[in-house]
């Protein structure tokens, strides 16, 4: 008996026991806050053909890269992200339009075009890149732990009231400094001739909700709700 009342009380909120094995503790004003106090923010950024690029043009891409590193004194972390592209929803939209389709030429073309695309599909994967460069922000004072206390802290209870009231007392201050960061990094890679956009609350929150549910994610999507409960 004494037993099954330990695994009783061990069990707990099934989504408490998956929250602590998150670093975040929380996202805000665009910003993703850490449990241990430190913040980030994530920048989407474009992608160039360098290959199609002249000599001329390489060479300053090049020159303007190395700009950017010798510009930033902080880490950075790039991320490469893949994606099979779900064209069920597409397919669907053609065959509801070929079914409208008057002209038997043009059905039976569009239906020609599903068939191949469908037959595509079942031997390549389409996949679609993204590019990420994550700028941090954290204070000089922050403790520094050994890789086994970080991997025992992952099985805590991360939150409590005491360490909330912390972070958002520190919150404006470590925001200031993630900023300015963040200004530079994006001037420094437009000079480069990319495209660059910060992901914005919601953004982060459904990059992070696919991130961490890839299969739910491709049939039940964030609702405007779903925000505001998890806000």
């Amino acid at each position: 008996m004494e037993n099954k009342e330990k695994v009783k009380k061990s069990g707990g909120n099934p989504n408490a026991a998956t929250q602590t094995h998150l670093r975040i503790a929380e996202i805000k004003d665009d910003v993703v806050i850490l449990k241990n106090g430190a913040v980030r923010a994530v920048l989407e950024c474009g992608s160039i053909n360098f290959n199609l690029k002249s000599e001329h043009e390489q060479e300053a891409i090049i020159a303007s890269y190395r700009s950017f590193l010798n510009t930033i004194d902080f880490p950075v972390q790039i991320v490469i992200d893949s994606k099979k592209v779900d064209l069920d929803e597409y397919l669907e939209k053609l065959k509801k339009r070929a079914d409208n389709q008057t002209n038997e030429l043009l059905k039976n073309q569009t239906l020609e075009y599903i068939d191949y695309i469908s037959r595509l599909l079942d031997y390549v994967d389409i996949m679609d890149k993204k590019f990420y460069v994550v700028v941090p922000f954290e204070t000089f004072t922050s403790k520094k732990v050994s890789i086994f206390t970080r991997f025992l802290e992952r099985f805590r209870q991360g939150d409590n009231r005491s360490a909330f009231l912390s972070r958002l007392k520190q919150f404006d201050k470590l925001k200031n400094g993630l900023e300015s960061r963040v200004e530079t990094v994006i001037h420094s890679l437009a000079n480069c001739g990319l495209e660059v956009n910060r992901l914005n609350t919601r953004e982060l929150i459904e990059y992070f909700y696919e991130a961490y549910n890839p299969e739910i994610s491709r049939n039940e999507a964030l609702t405007d709700e779903n925000l505001q409960n998890l806000s």
